[in-house]
């Protein structure tokens, strides 16, 4: 795919991420709908792979719920941002490089990863230290 309109990319977003209707598209799933995405963290690209594809393995890490409406994510400009930092667990071994966010829709497994970029800076894992993702993140589809 070449690419897509700015118009579209943000309604497939708000759709995927806040659970807003597609205007004669798509609505949201009306019975046991997904309420929370889950975040990811990658040591390098996962690709069109699945969600557990380069995902880190530091000791204590685990994926972050946020809920799947506009209190989770802000979606403008075909940009989807958190609305507050994502707090990962603390490192109690090892210290890799974090170069990727993935979002998805479990907390575990090699399931549909949905949306992945890069953290720019980039995280370096160190032990005894919170891991976070600011706010002012940004997945931009285009």
């Amino acid at each position: 795919m070449a690419g897509m309109n700015s118009t579209f990319a943000n309604n497939i977003l708000l759709l995927v991420l806040n659970a807003t209707t597609f205007a004669n598209v798509a609505i949201n799933a009306t019975s046991s709908p997904i309420t929370n995405t889950y975040a990811s963290l990658h040591t390098a690209d996962p690709g069109n792979g699945d969600q557990s594809a380069s995902e880190t393995t530091y000791t204590s890490y685990a994926r972050q719920a946020i809920a799947r409406s506009s209190g989770g994510w802000t979606v403008t400009s075909n940009a989807a941002s958190p609305v507050a930092n994502i707090v990962f667990p603390v490192s109690t071994g090892g210290t890799p490089a974090i170069t990727h966010l993935g979002i998805g829709k479990t907390n575990t497994g090699a399931t549909d990863l949905w949306l992945s970029g890069t953290i720019t800076p980039n995280i370096t894992v160190s032990t005894s230290v919170t891991q976070i993702v600011a706010n002012s993140s940004t997945i931009t589809l285009t």
